[in-house]
């Protein structure tokens, strides 16, 4: 059983050095706290809530902040994600958790930012070590576990593979009862991959595999020759069948993290054919008049959309969608790959900067949450909010406290509509080890980056008047920038591991 130290901030934030919850005793716990100043909340004193809701939280990849109709989209069609806006939340200031997939996935499993959790990038070479959480990592899914979830993982995992690195990232390892889909990121490249992953077992599909020479962490990227089975329909419908099973179990409430590949492009399909964009038809999309990448680009987010829509009418048929509250976001933000043209859909909005910068259009995300009877329909929310934040926030709804040293703020205030009980962060803080290094940090409004991290020249901008992040205020501010500064040399601590390159 967990047993935590108490936040006033209805959060919880690193105080120390990391430990594994699981493995601290009560009584040094209890003693901490004295120490501290601070509550122990024991298992017999804890609140426990009347009703747990189930937790689905459904993330993309490579997905931008213009992409949906909600969000401004004009060109692709998304009307299922549009109604669950509708029909729920959206938030306008909500942020993954890096501008790549695997520290963007980190974060949103430990609860801890760029500058403290383990995996802080996409790892090349042989040394998978790097991208694999260790078992004193926690994860959302062990917290959820350990208080009487059903855990389930449908999609892509990329965050420890079975090959090289160790065995200890596997999902099943880190909290999840179920696993279906990809442990590597490279093989998720692939949307008609040779095989997917059944927990710790391959389970065999039709297609044939053209390989690619690079070789990634033990693992050799390709495309298919022979397309048969559509790795993203498969995981749908698993998904889907892990809810109708665990429905049937009234007792115990259920964990579904749905980790689907759409948009991502297959990166050795496009240089192997031209079009990274695969997806099995192009939908409404076949009579345009544009490239074919063009056309797989929006018809996958439209299937994608699709899915999702299959997903919410099953939890109405059930008659759970009272009790299950649903999330949903992209790992980062758009991406230019696949060979489809950027400047037709505009899938950053009005942000600067794409997947691998942390200009806003990097970094800044989709996030809607729909949670019929308990979020309030057709509202939106400027609330400032990170991958970062599911940790408290599920550990809120399971009605038990967060790991500690976790950089995680409840948001739970702002969708059940008490948004006046909503704590906020200091500061949101990210960096990214690729081309050469940086930095960023947002405090209420005002965004600093540095390029090269720790090194570089800091630029300021305010986002209240610039989203955009065209007008450099650093020069006006010196006072501001500084502070900035300072809030980047508190969050990070190094890492042997991650060094900008």
């Amino acid at each position: 059983m967990i047993q935590l130290l108490a936040s006033t901030r209805r959060g919880c934030h690193r105080s120390r050095p990391r430990r594994s919850p699981h493995k601290m005793a009560t009584l040094v716990v209890a003693a901490v706290a004295t120490l501290l100043g601070q509550t122990i909340v024991t298992p017999s004193l804890r609140a426990e809530p009347t009703t747990r809701p189930n937790i689905v939280f459904i993330l993309v990849d490579d997905l931008g902040y213009g992409d949906l109709g909600c969000y401004g989209q004009k060109l692709i069609q998304t009307p299922r994600l549009d109604q669950m806006a509708a029909e729920g939340m959206r938030f306008t200031d909500f942020y993954a958790g890096n501008t790549v997939c695997a520290p963007s996935r980190s974060v949103l499993m430990t609860g801890q930012h760029m500058g403290h959790t383990h995996v802080r990038g996409n790892a090349g070479g042989p040394d998978m070590s790097k991208q694999s959480l260790r078992s004193e990592d926690v994860t959302v899914a062990e917290v959820l576990k350990e208080a009487g979830y059903q855990t389930a993982l449908c999609g892509k995992w990329g965050l420890g593979d079975d090959t090289l690195g160790g065995r200890e990232g596997l999902p099943r390892r880190q909290g999840f009862d179920f696993f279906y889909g990809y442990l590597n990121q490279v093989h998720a490249h692939n949307y008609y991959p040779e095989f997917l992953w059944r927990n710790e077992t391959k389970s065999p599909l039709r297609n044939v595999v053209q390989r690619n020479d690079k070789s990634y962490g033990g693992f050799t990227g390709g495309w298919a020759t022979k397309k048969v089975d559509y790795s993203h329909d498969l995981i749908a419908d698993e998904a889907l069948g892990f809810i109708k099973t665990s429905a049937e179990n009234k007792d115990k409430p259920f964990f579904l993290y749905l980790s689907l590949t759409i948009p991502h492009a297959n990166n050795e399909g496009t240089r192997g054919t031209g079009d990274g964009q695969e997806v099995p038809d192009y939908g409404p999309y076949a009579d345009k008049d544009w490239s074919n990448p063009d056309k797989g680009q929006a018809a996958m987010i439209t299937r994608m959309d699709a899915d999702v829509g299959r997903l919410l009418d099953l939890l109405d048929e059930l008659q759970i969608s009272k009790d299950t509250v649903v999330m949903f976001s992209s790992d980062n933000g758009p991406h230019d790959e696949g060979g489809h043209n950027t400047e037709r859909f505009d899938p950053a909005g009005p942000l600067q900067g794409m997947k691998r910068d942390l200009f806003e259009g990097g970094i800044r995300v989709p996030f809607i949450v729909r949670w019929p009877g308990t979020t309030p329909a057709g509202t939106t929310s400027s609330h400032i909010g990170y991958f970062g934040d599911l940790m408290a926030s599920a550990a809120e709804l399971a009605g038990v406290r967060c790991p500690e040293n976790t950089d995680s703020v409840s948001f739970v205030p702002t969708i059940t509509g008490n948004a006046t009980e909503q704590a906020k962060h200091d500061y949101l803080y990210w960096e990214f080890y690729e081309r050469g290094g940086k930095q960023a940090v947002r405090a209420d409004n005002w965004k600093a980056i540095r390029i090269p991290m720790r090194t570089g020249k800091t630029q300021l901008y305010d986002l209240s008047q610039d989203i955009g992040e065209t007008e450099n205020l650093a020069d006006r501010h010196p006072d501001v920038v500084k502070r900035m500064e300072a809030m980047m040399a508190d969050a990070h601590t190094p890492h042997p591991n991650w060094q900008p390159r």
